[in-house]
């Protein structure tokens, strides 16, 4: 692992579908819902997300450097997010608190800048982490860690390191098993090749990771405009705006939305048997399964994501507005 290593996509040689038992896949699909419902739940009074393109694409781009699977990647983007708002969390309430002194009403400024300056290092960290979560990848070791930070031009210890490690950890409370939307599209791809689904579950699976890779990427431009088609106005309320952010913490919502819209992509034909079979399967309205398909879809047009060169032509996102229009009817 000390070596240097060739980035690499995620590998999909060992990956299957099809190969696990059907109660298996009921109690697994079960605890992913009962799991969403609590984290949306838990979503409302956040200060909102923290999800910068260029992080995001940092840490993919850092992750199939290091050789790690796509789960590893999404799963360090989410620490790094949780981390953030807690960091964003304590600042802000240091700021409100009446200060007995001078010294005292610095604080949360002082704790802004070392935030500022141990940034790259809380995101290896999160990074490094997320990896060590993961049985299929091998850990990364510290040696790899502090080469990658030097040649950044930061110098660290290996103490600083696992003090990191250990700030990142005491921050989200030692719960860094964070569930991704990978999970969920996987599981209800599973599913729906148990369901005789027309698009093979392989075929998909590509196609569900370049647009998940997007979503991360363009997270508030895609949520933004599912927003405004929500609420059926292109000027949402601030008070709208943070309702919504449950929304953004709905998994199940997200993983059906990129299989519809990989659906789209790989037999447009198909599309409306794929998305039946999502709303047997989660109860989720059709119209809002469409309307998020097609935020998916109309932001693909063109985008490129780290990687990858697949992007969807615009005709087929053309043709997503009218089967959406008429969903919606």
């Amino acid at each position: 692992m000390d070596g240097p290593m060739r980035p690499r996509s995620a590998s999909l040689v060992d990956f299957q579908f099809g190969v696990v038992a059907t109660e298996t896949i009921e109690d697994t699909l079960l605890h992913l819902a009962q799991q969403n419902e609590q984290a949306v739940q838990e979503a409302s009074g956040r200060l909102g997300s923290f999800r910068e393109p260029r992080i995001v694409e940092f840490v993919f781009l850092l992750s199939e450097q290091w050789c790690l699977e796509k789960s590893v990647s999404y799963q360090a983007v989410e620490i790094l997010e949780r981390f953030m708002v807690k960091q964003a969390e304590n600042i802000c309430r240091q700021a409100t608190i009446q200060p007995r002194d001078k010294r005292e009403s610095q604080n949360w400024r002082a704790l802004k800048q070392q935030l500022v300056n141990k940034f790259t290092l809380r995101l290896v960290s999160c990074v490094q982490l997320a990896s060590k979560l993961s049985f299929q990848n091998k850990i990364i070791s510290n040696i790899t860690v502090l080469n990658f930070l030097q040649a950044l031009g930061y110098l660290h210890t290996k103490e600083e390191l696992l003090e990191s490690e250990l700030d990142v950890l005491k921050s989200l409370n030692f719960q860094i098993n964070l569930p991704t939307p990978l999970a969920y599209v996987e599981m209800l791809l599973e599913v729906l090749g148990y369901n005789g689904c027309l698009v093979p579950a392989m075929r998909l699976h590509g196609t569900c990771l370049t647009l998940l890779d997007l979503v991360y990427l363009l997270h508030e431009p895609i949520y933004e405009s599912l927003l405004r088609a929500s609420i059926e106005n292109s000027t949402p309320s601030q008070l709208q705006g943070e309702k919504f952010i449950s929304v953004k913490e709905d998994f199940m919502l997200l993983a059906v939305g990129i299989i519809a819209a990989s659906a789209f992509i790989q037999n447009h034909e198909c599309w409306s048997q794929v998305v039946g079979h999502l709303q047997s399967i989660t109860g989720i309205a059709l119209a809002s399964i469409a309307e998020f398909s097609y935020a998916i879809l109309t932001h693909s047009v063109g985008a490129n994501t780290p990687g990858r060169q697949q992007s969807i032509p615009p005709h087929l996102a053309a043709r997503a507005l009218k089967t959406v229009a008429s969903s919606n009817t």
